[in-house]
């Protein structure tokens, strides 16, 4: 074979990986709120935890800020679910979820190290869902969700990067 068609096969090869791997990912909208939400809900009572162990103002003052945005992010979910007549897990199906989704943050002086490091973590895995939703989904409503969620996890994300390096 030549050069040439190695390299178109090749590069074939590569589109047609690239095609596959930006579908395998790409969730159906009720799968996008329902794990959305959930992964707010961890946030959210990893955040309530936090506020309640922690002696640190710094952390305090994070555990605010992320618990208010995903309420106020989980409340649209719910609005846009109801919106697109879309059918939700149940209540107690989102908080299992959430348990599971829910970092094991240990006790003592070494809590709010765990805690920051974990809101790296789980805030990225966030913002890698929204912007592959951003980019994968033909519902305008999920679209806007996503352009409008990112800048506030972005926040998030770089609070606990600050948070994590001042442990």
């Amino acid at each position: 074979m030549s050069r040439m068609a190695t390299r178109l096969r090749n590069t074939g090869f590569a589109v047609l990986l690239g095609l596959y791997v930006g579908t395998a990912f790409a969730q159906t909208p009720t799968e996008f709120i329902n794990d959305a939400s959930a992964q707010g809900v961890a946030e959210i009572e990893a955040s309530r935890l936090a506020h309640q162990k922690s002696e640190s103002k710094e952390v305090k003052d994070y555990t605010i800020v992320v618990i208010n945005d995903r309420t106020t992010a989980n409340q649209h979910l719910a609005k846009i679910a109801k919106q697109l007549d879309l059918p939700v897990a149940p209540r107690e199906e989102v908080v299992g979820k959430a348990k599971a989704l829910m970092p094991q943050v240990m006790e003592g002086t070494t809590f709010d190290e765990a805690y920051a490091a974990s809101q790296v973590k789980t805030t990225q895995e966030a913002i890698d869902q929204l912007q592959q939703a951003a980019q994968t989904t033909d519902v305008p409503e999920i679209k806007a969700y996503a352009e409008e969620t990112l800048p506030k996890l972005q926040n998030h994300l770089q609070m606990a990067k600050a948070l994590q390096a001042s442990r």
